[in-house]
């Protein structure tokens, strides 16, 4: 059995990103190079899911942050989904708070944008093929991370867990219990809950006042 699934026919792909300019650019890249077909577009991560759901992509470029729902909570409902589909997060972000997250739901691999048209041909290939695919700028992060880990607890920058800093993000913009719901793909009772545990950590009694000491604290950039 072949270890690339896309040996004997083109890798299938979902283009994930906010910017209708970047996905055109990716389209014409791939429709250009032999041996990769782009099945569809979409342009927040609720979208792509539904849109993984029923094509069945080899592979999904997805960006991180996007306005109807970001790409990290979209990599954890297609791991919940059981779908195949290899993610291939390619952000503009390197960033510790956008690195880490990707990979621990579930994201094949991590590219920059500005990465050069034959580095992302490979990383398709690579990602459609099971391997773990890192840019170095990542890649040195993760390693840095593993051998320098934050503190837990009250002492580490943020006493709040990744599910529940979203959450406050989401807050912060001005979401809904319900729209936050939507987005992170969970019930708004769950939403509730978060909002409970993160209000007892920042020792605040509502959303304002959440987003305030967030700013304050430095949780929320």
């Amino acid at each position: 059995m072949p270890e690339n699934p896309a040996a004997d026919r083109p890798i299938t792909l979902l283009l994930v990103d906010d910017h209708p300019v970047v996905r055109d650019g990716l389209r014409g890249m791939f429709a250009a190079a032999p041996g990769f077909e782009v099945l569809g577009e979409a342009e927040s991560g609720p979208e792509g899911v539904e849109l993984a759901q029923r094509l069945r992509p080899d592979v999904i470029l997805m960006d991180l942050r996007m306005p109807g729902g970001g790409g990290v909570a979209a990599i954890a409902e297609l791991s919940r989904r059981g779908l195949p589909a290899k993610v291939l997060v390619l952000t503009t972000y390197d960033t510790d708070t956008d690195t880490l997250p990707a990979i621990e739901a579930g994201a094949t691999g991590y590219l920059l944008k500005d990465a050069p048209r034959d580095e992302l041909f490979t990383a398709v290939r690579a990602a459609a093929a099971g391997r773990t695919v890192l840019s170095p700028a990542v890649a040195t992060r993760l390693v840095t991370q593993v051998r320098n880990p934050r503190p837990a607890g009250p002492s580490s920058d943020s006493p709040l867990s990744a599910r529940e800093l979203e959450v406050l993000r989401l807050v912060a913009k001005g979401a809904s219990n319900r729209e936050i719901a939507r987005i992170l793909f969970v019930s708004e009772a769950t939403v509730k809950t978060h909002l409970t545990h993160l209000y007892a950590k920042l020792a605040v009694n509502d959303r304002a006042a959440a987003v305030a000491t967030g700013y304050e604290r430095g949780i929320l950039g």
